[in-house]
């Protein structure tokens, strides 16, 4: 499916990196935003982060790619004009915008505080806005967003490191707070170290959790526990450390984006334990059911949160000192940045500095 005109469809000149088809790669691109409406906040962008579903979707992975594709959706950036009726940011505010852009705001789910699970959630690219046209996401040099989407960037966070946040945050924070395992003196797992990984140990950590890291990779144990702060490490290919860990963890907060098996996992589970998977392999994972009748434990799921928790978040963040851990890159390094993350070569989020670099790209 392609989109008509993209310069031409709304009245603000725009330009970005776009991908034209599943090869993914992303080239220079002009296209148009909205005027801004009364509940629009615009604002110029200064740093996007790349996620690892970025990657994805470029390539069309999922099959739900719309070309041109604009990728990005951690967005931040400097407030340039606000709607009549927007109540709740001013013009040189710091703001951001995550996965999404809009949703039906009269659901259940919508009216609960939880826009993300509402069945007509609008994404902040490769998605079909409320007006028919095709969203596009932060490789760009400007975005205008609805108020209610839009959260504020504390101070104390810088911009660039606090970009991750918006996707990795509060797909770890979100499962941390309503599985209950935000509390101190519980023992949480977390699945692989990677751009979600380190920021769910930061954040698990700071919540008073006992924190162990479960990684395939032994390299990563002295990161892990020095520069991350995780108390305790796990080889998940190693038999004997897995085996004397049986039993341990009240939760495990699950990663892995390729499939794997979690039967392992289940067995380092408490009675009544949780495993909560936010990663999302390509092919369904095989569960094993009588591990979890014998323990009454529990596989949940995660996706993102709604507006008034990622802004909880933030402000978490901002309190407890928590950002992701990044390499900042100019816009025309950007089709290396996706080779490099699918080899895994990041740690642990690629920003890229949009204000400065994209005109060069």
């Amino acid at each position: 499916m392609v989109a008509n005109q993209p310069e031409k469809e709304h009245p603000m000149p725009a330009f970005g990196l776009a991908a034209r088809d599943p090869s993914g790669v992303l080239s220079p691109f002009n296209f148009s935003r909205r005027a801004t409406g009364e509940k629009d906040v615009k604002f110029k962008v200064m740093y996007c982060g790349i996620c690892h579903s970025d990657l994805h979707m470029i390539k069309n992975e999922w099959g739900t790619s719309t070309y041109p594709l604009v990728p990005g959706h951690e967005i931040v950036g400097e407030v340039t004009e606000v709607g009549r009726q927007v109540e709740k940011f001013k013009v040189g505010d710091r703001v951001g915008v995550g996965c999404m852009v809009g949703s039906c705001r009269s659901c259940d789910n919508c009216s609960n505080g939880v826009e993300n699970y509402c069945p007509k959630m609008i994404l902040t690219y490769a998605g079909t806005y409320h007006d028919g046209t095709i969203t596009y996401g932060g490789y760009s040099d400007v975005m205008v967003c609805d108020e209610h989407f839009v959260v504020r960037v504390p101070d104390a966070l810088p911009l660039d490191a606090a970009a991750p946040l918006l996707c990795a945050g509060i797909t770890l924070y979100s499962p941390l707070r309503y599985y209950g395992l935000d509390k101190p003196g519980i023992h949480v797992g977390v699945v692989g170290l990677g751009g979600l990984g380190h920021v769910g140990v930061k954040f698990a950590k700071a919540m008073g959790a006992k924190v162990t890291v479960i990684s395939t990779s032994p390299a990563k144990k002295q990161e892990a526990i020095e520069r991350h702060g995780a108390d305790s490490f796990l080889v998940s290919r190693d038999q004997e450390q897995m085996q004397a860990a049986m039993g341990t963890l009240d939760g495990i907060i699950d990663t892995v984006s390729a499939v794997h098996p979690i039967m392992p996992l289940i067995g380092l589970l408490k009675t009544h334990g949780k495993l909560v998977l936010v990663g999302a392999p390509e092919k369904p994972l095989e569960l094993p059911v009588f591990p979890l009748l014998m323990g009454r434990k529990i596989v949940g799921g995660s996706c993102i949160g709604g507006m008034k928790e990622t802004q909880e978040m933030l402000d978490f963040a901002a309190k407890h000192n928590i950002t992701a851990d990044i390499e900042v890159i100019s816009a025309d390094y950007v089709n290396t940045a996706m080779q490099r993350l699918e080899k895994g070569d990041v740690k642990y989020r690629f920003v890229i500095d949009v204000a400065n670099t994209l005109q060069q790209a």
